[in-house]
């Protein structure tokens, strides 16, 4: 596929990086020479020097022969009106722009209309982030929580802890310890940084990273079979008042007592004005003093959410240290993420991963819904719809145990209709399913992408 990215920058390098990977054709577009020279010494890609909106530059990137242009600039008008010129010049078929200000995305069902403001597709840093962080703070205890199906079946990561129920026990007694009708599959266990592929004599161990599917509904009680209870969240402190700040206080303030530390006095006064039950601090979120008045050791989740990745690992850090049982921390920087994470602060959330798995659906080979990207993209969830028939496809008609699995990839759970299946050697797949793939390595993706290719004689 023939993909014009318009940005170098965090989110633009990254996505260069994920899709050049798979054997595309990737051109970046950026007006700063020195970050498109940085990229093209790590990467097997072109670069153009320019300005993103401008014509002379889009047609250089080679915008008319593109199967693709995904906007992704530090400006939201910049994006937007290179996927109008796009459209209006170039006539390229897909056009996907990021998207962050409040104020565009409060009319985005007039504005991101083809014949608006040709956007096929709007993507907010911001919301994907504050989304991830809703969910791990709906499941106390989760490492990563993802969605399949509009929120009926949900992928979750957990650590499993000495003294869990199922710690020392093999997965097959999983099923008898849990209540008639519930049911769940472990995708994928990663063992001191290796993965393995479960089978019913697999025994997990105390620090084992587990992945399991589940409906929505049942999650909580499975993850009390691999790790201990987390008391439920009542009291979550955030770190910083921007826009992921105060969507996280919007979400949040009628559901729990929240409180927000702000380091700029006009941004704090702001927040106090628009937000209706939530205690605004003006002051450093890595003052020892003021977490010490605020009772940090009563906090049940800290979040640290401001632009700065130093200061978000500092005050989650010290945070920690004084007590707060959970600690997360908004950090940009991959390299940062594996450094930090499972020590002092538990959970690293990436606005990077976020961003690249809304847009690696729109990249992927065959009907795919979603997908996200799982351990700083080496690994990968996938949400494929089934068509054709036995005939013309490799997977319909055919039961799990039948289909020709390539190694590390493990059917997880089947959707259909508003059924959600749990995947089972006998569960047979049929037309129109949404097939839920855990894959332990991204290489493996067009394995994947082709089991759900259909045979010419399908019409």
């Amino acid at each position: 596929m023939k993909i014009v990215i318009l940005g170098a920058g965090q989110v633009g390098s990254t996505l260069a990086e994920n899709l050049a990977n798979e054997a595309n054709d990737i051109t970046v577009v950026d007006a700063d020479a020195a970050a498109l020279a940085s990229l093209q010494e790590r990467l097997d890609i072109r670069t153009v020097l320019g300005h993103a909106s401008y014509p002379d530059t889009l047609r250089r990137a080679n915008a008319n022969d593109a199967d693709m242009v995904i906007a992704v600039t530090d400006s939201d008008e910049t994006n937007m009106l290179a996927c109008r010129i796009s459209q209006m010049l170039f006539h390229t078929p897909t056009k996907i722009a990021r998207v962050r200000a409040a104020d565009y995305l409060s009319e985005e069902d007039r504005l991101f209309l083809p014949d608006a403001l040709s956007v096929d597709m709007r993507i907010s840093p911001e919301q994907l982030v504050t989304d991830a962080i809703l969910r791990l703070i709906e499941y106390p205890g989760a490492l990563q929580v993802v969605d399949f199906a509009d929120g009926r079946l949900r992928l979750v990561a957990v650590r499993a802890y000495y003294g869990g129920p199922l710690v020392g026990h093999a997965l097959k007694e999983l099923p008898a310890r849990l209540p008639q009708g519930m049911e769940t599959r472990i995708a994928a266990i990663y063992r001191r940084g290796k993965p393995i592929i479960p089978e019913g004599s697999t025994v997990i161990e105390a620090d084992d990273e587990v992945f399991f599917v589940a409906a929505r509904v049942h999650i909580p009680k499975i993850m009390a079979e691999l790790r201990r209870l987390d008391r439920p969240v009542k009291r979550v402190i955030l770190a910083g008042g921007g826009n992921i700040g105060l969507r996280l206080a919007r979400a949040l303030e009628n559901k729990l007592q929240v409180k927000i530390i702000e380091r700029g006095r006009e941004r704090a006064k702001y927040l106090s004005e628009v937000l209706n039950h939530v205690v605004v601090l003006a002051g450093d979120a890595a003052n020892e003093a003021l977490l010490l008045e605020e009772n940090i050791e009563d906090c049940d989740v800290f979040c640290a959410v401001t632009n700065d990745d130093e200061a978000n690992i500092l005050s989650a850090m010290l945070a920690k240290r004084l007590g707060a049982s959970r600690v997360l921390s908004l950090i940009n920087r991959l390299a940062y993420v594996d450094l930090v994470e499972g020590g002092a602060i538990d959970v690293a959330v990436s606005p990077q991963q976020a961003t690249v798995s809304a847009l690696l659906a729109h990249v992927r080979r065959g009907d795919v819904a979603k997908v996200h990207s799982l351990r700083r993209g080496a690994a990968e969830a996938i949400e494929a719809i089934a068509h054709g028939d036995r005939h013309n496809s490799k997977i319909v008609g055919r039961t799990i145990e039948e289909i020709r699995l390539p190694t590390g990839i493990t059917i997880g759970a089947i959707v259909r209709g508003e059924d959600v299946i749990i995947a089972h050697r006998n569960t047979r797949i049929e037309a129109e399913d949404h097939v839920i793939l855990f894959i332990v390595d991204k290489r493996k993706t067009k394995e994947v992408e082709k089991l759900f290719q259909v045979g010419l004689t399908f019409v």
